[in-house]
C-alpha cells in the first residue's frame, strides 16, 4: 500500500510514486508526475499508462486527482532538454513534481533505474509502473497532463500534427519536419531534428 503505519511512531508514511513521460519524442516538454495514493480509496484497473487506451487514461487520471493524497506534476522545457540532455531533464522534471508535493511524503518510488536529487528517501524500481500502483498512477497523469500540453502546442504550429502522435517520430511527423523544418517546439539535440538542421547548414 502506498501508505502504511510506522511501528514506532504509530504514525501514517507518506509514500510518492513517480514516473515521466516523453522522454522519446522529438518535441515537446518532458513532464513528470508524482503520486501519493489513498489506501481508504483503492483505484481499480491502476497499470503502466502505455498498456491503457487514452480514454481509460483520461478516466482514471480524473479518479486519481480526485481521491489521490497528494498529486504534482513537473515539467523540464525543450531548451533544457537541449541544453542537459533528456535523462537530465526527466530527472529535472521528477524533482520539481515532488518538490511540489504537499505533503512531502517520507518515501519516493521512482520507475526506472535513475533517481533524482532530492533530499527525501528514494528508491529506483525497474518495471515499477507495471509492480507500483502509486508509479502507476503517476505514469497515468504525466502521460495525460503531456497530451494536453502538446494539443495545445498543436493549435500554435497545426501543420506537424502534434495532437495525433504528441512528438513521437511516427512516419507522418518525420515527413512534415523534412518538409517543413523544425519549429521552436522541437528538440534540436534529437538525433532526426538535429541531421535535419546539419543538412541546411551544409547547402
Amino acid at each position: 500500500m502506498p501508505l502504511y503505519r510506522s511501528t514506532s511512531r504509530r504514525r501514517i508514511l507518506l509514500i510518492a510514486g513517480v514516473d515521466e513521460a516523453g522522454r522519446g519524442p522529438l518535441a515537446g516538454p518532458v513532464v513528470a508526475a508524482a503520486v501519493v495514493l489513498n489506501p481508504r480509496w483503492p483505484l481499480e484497473g491502476l497499470r503502466d499508462s502505455k498498456q491503457l487506451t487514452a480514454a481509460l487514461r483520461n478516466d482514471l487520471a480524473e479518479q486519481i486527482r480526485a481521491q489521490a493524497v497528494a498529486f504534482a506534476v513537473g515539467q523540464a522545457s525543450v531548451s533544457e532538454i537541449d541544453r542537459l540532455n533528456i535523462l537530465r531533464a526527466s530527472l529535472l522534471a521528477m524533482r520539481r513534481a515532488i518538490e511540489a508535493l504537499h505533503p512531502q511524503p517520507d518515501l519516493v518510488l521512482v520507475d526506472g533505474t535513475h533517481l533524482p536529487l532530492i533530499a527525501i528517501a528514494a528508491r529506483a524500481i525497474v518495471g515499477g509502473d507495471a509492480s507500483e500502483p502509486s508509479i502507476s498512477a503517476a505514469s497515468i497523469l504525466a502521460k495525460t497532463h503531456r497530451d494536453k500540453l502538446m494539443v495545445r502546442l498543436h493549435e500554435k504550429h497545426p501543420q506537424y500534427g502534434f495532437d495525433r502522435h504528441f512528438g513521437y517520430p511516427t512516419p507522418q511527423h518525420l515527413r512534415q519536419l523534412r518538409r517543413l523544418g523544425p519549429c521552436p517546439v522541437h528538440r534540436r539535440s534529437f538525433a532526426p531534428v538535429r541531421e535535419l538542421l546539419s543538412l541546411k547548414l551544409d547547402c
